[in-house]
């Protein structure tokens, strides 16, 4: 895990020692992380780095610095030339650090050792404002996950109330949302021939504030949407929860609109996103020399335990098209999906299985949704035109390729490596695109890929994500009907027995969802156990900005339709959804059938709590002791 041999100059300095070891006077940039390094390409610092370093730029990290003290950390590498990069790292600060209950974590994946306590809540703020207090007239540019997802007036669920966009929050000077690498080689280029970095307000997939009263750089390729400011959202919900519509849809267009929203004495202006990357662009962020190492720095403490789980693993394309309405992934990476060449991924795989510790296992090869490589529109132009925010939902496209051969050949590929003794798809797949009555569009190549998932790449079980068993709520989450999930689970378990293997399939759910009520998860528990699933992968939903359901969560309306939606947002409503996963827990036994008998469902007691097998066997011990008091058999008693 950690390469004694390998010099220190192999990895992006982190410390002054580093820094005078490459004979460097002064940094260009200097990046301020809520993350341990590792420069691996799945850590965002890493591939940020490292195309600076690209570009010609000297690049120092300032990774987890300490707030609370003298501010030493900020300090340690002086003024850089350039600017400032500030992340939060690879997840939103208060995720990272409480549960859907708000109660704290005692871990943080992504710091050495896992200890938590490293980073502050709401990280990309807290170390921007020390920034500008040491160095107030060094430009501070702002990006990662957190920063883009709350690049607009967002509902934070940890303070319950909404905030304004991050710009106005921390006070930086530049916002790049998205996957950062197409607008950062602009920023980088126009830097360099001597732009200012007040004037970079015509790149695209960045955000800036400008004095309201301004009107935004002229662009004549481009529209501008004005939203409702962020004091109107204050005053009305059903205001914020229609900024939302135009919000996703223009971030998942083509050819998108600017946009822009009063805050104060200020205007928010959000240019358009670049296109979706080629895969020459995305090849070259994966194709950097990365040592796939965590800093040496980090030995004695131990690496993060997220990197425990990637380091061996190889992600293969960008974006999703699914849409889910709790998901923040195409509103971070888009809804296009951008693959990378055959060519890069096994000259990946290559460096992988040269690992000092390699054992012959992949991991992962996969991607958000691991069967979404190569996948886009038939027709491009049918694609510029779209403003859905699903490719997938409630129908499959008809202009989606969603051929499964390119995958099926790359795996056979990766398979036929002389150092890959297997190669597992642990990042789970949607399912929904493997169902023939769902997809349509199926060219014959998706039963081969199941196959060859199922007798070549399952790590003992495979997970799936059906996420409800309620149509309604499967509907307002963007999901197939559950009946599809019944379909491949069969079509699933034939492909085992046919092979003779034994993997069972882990479904994923989601309880407290706007749209779920306690009954829809009663029947939930009780179809689940008909078909045989004692859940194990449960999660309560965790409102994060730039969702519909977080949206939906705030406000009671859907953003698209503006009705109402109902949802669990007590304690007490929330802990009763999600006590219904664990029915087999007798602790929940009483509880559970107490709440079933006051929503007149007496029939689902039988089905959730009576255990049959038990049940037949009291029956039986109950009957053979009468008989040997009484001399009698007892009456069978009638249905």
């Amino acid at each position: 895990m950690f390469d004694d041999s390998r010099p220190l100059t192999d990895w992006l300095p982190i410390t002054m020692k580093e820094v005078e070891m490459r004979g460097w006077d002064d940094i260009d940039v200097i990046l301020v992380s809520g993350d341990s390094y590792v420069d691996h390409p799945a850590f965002g610092t890493a591939v940020i780095g490292r195309i600076m370093e690209s570009e010609g730029l000297r690049v120092a990290i300032i990774a987890q610095p300490n707030w609370q003290d003298d501010l030493r950390d900020f300090k340690k590498f002086g003024r850089p030339r350039l600017f400032f990069g500030v992340t939060s790292g690879c997840m939103d600060s208060m995720v990272n650090h409480y549960t859907a209950s708000k109660r704290r974590r005692s871990t943080d994946a992504y710091t050495a050792g896992g200890e938590a306590g490293f980073r502050p809540d709401y990280a990309t703020v807290v170390y921007t404002q020390k920034l500008k207090e040491i160095y107030p007239d060094v430009p501070v540019l702002i990006g990662g996950i957190e920063a883009s997802l709350r690049r607009v007036t967002h509902y934070d669920y940890w303070a319950d109330k909404l905030f304004p966009n991050i710009l106005t929050m921390s006070g930086a000077d530049l916002l790049v949302y998205g996957m950062g690498e197409q607008p950062l080689r602009e920023i980088i280029r126009l830097i360099v021939r001597g732009v200012p970095f007040d004037r970079l307000n015509t790149i695209p997939q960045t955000a800036f504030l400008q004095d309201r009263e301004s009107t935004p750089p002229l662009n004549k390729n481009w529209v501008t949407l004005e939203l409702s400011s962020h004091e109107k959202c204050l005053r009305d919900k059903t205001s914020f929860a229609a900024n939302f519509k135009h919000i996703e849809q223009e971030s998942n267009k083509v050819n998108a609109r600017r946009l822009t929203q009063g805050v104060g004495d200020n205007l928010l202006v959000i240019n358009p996103p670049y296109p979706p990357m080629l895969e020459q662009e995305i090849d070259h962020s994966f194709d950097l020399p990365y040592t796939r190492l965590p800093h040496p720095k980090y030995k004695k403490r131990g690496a993060p335990p997220a990197y425990e789980m990637i380091r061996f693993s190889v992600n293969m394309h960008r974006g999703c098209f699914g849409g889910c309405s709790f998901c923040t992934i195409s509103a971070h990476q888009g809804k296009f999906i951008a693959s990378r060449s055959e060519e890069s991924i096994m000259k990946e795989v290559d460096i992988v299985t040269k690992m000092p510790d390699f054992k012959g296992y992949i991991s992962d090869l996969g991607g958000p949704s691991a069967n979404m490589y190569k996948m886009k529109g038939k027709v491009q132009s049918i694609c510029d035109r779209c403003v859905a925010p699903s490719c997938i939902h409630p129908v499959i496209c008809s202009n989606l390729d969603t051929s499964h051969k390119p995958m099926t050949e790359l795996y056979r590929k990766v398979d036929a490596h002389p150092q890959v003794k297997k190669a597992f798809v642990g990042s789970g797949i949607r399912y929904d695109l493997l169902v023939d009555d769902y997809n349509k569009n199926n060219d014959g190549s998706m039963d081969e890929y199941l196959e060859q998932v199922v007798t070549r790449h399952v790590c003992g079980r495979l997970k799936v994500a059906p996420e409800h068993t309620s149509d309604e709520t499967l509907r307002i989450m963007r999901k197939p009907s559950f009946k599809h999930f019944h379909a491949f689970k069969d079509k699933y378990e034939a492909l085992n027995k046919k092979h003779g293997l034994n993997q069972p399939l882990i479904p994923y759910f989601i309880s407290s969802h706007p749209g779920s009520t306690a009954e829809e998860m009663a029947n939930l528990a009780a179809e689940t156990k008909e078909m045989g699933f004692r859940l194990e992968q449960v999660q309560d939903f965790t409102p994060t900005p730039m969702t519909v359901a977080t949206v939906a969560y705030y406000t009671g309306l859907h953003p698209y339709t503006l009705r109402p939606v109902y949802t669990a947002k007590s304690p007490k409503e929330k802990k009763q959804q999600h006590m219904f996963f664990f029915w087999h827990k007798r602790e929940n036994y009483q509880e559970i059938k107490e709440k079933l008998k006051a929503m007149d469902r007496e029939d689902l007691i039988e089905k959730l709590l009576i255990d049959k097998k038990r049940h037949q066997k009291h029956e039986t011990v109950k009957s053979r002791l009468v008989e040997r008091q009484t001399g009698k058999k007892p009456r069978k008693k009638r249905r």
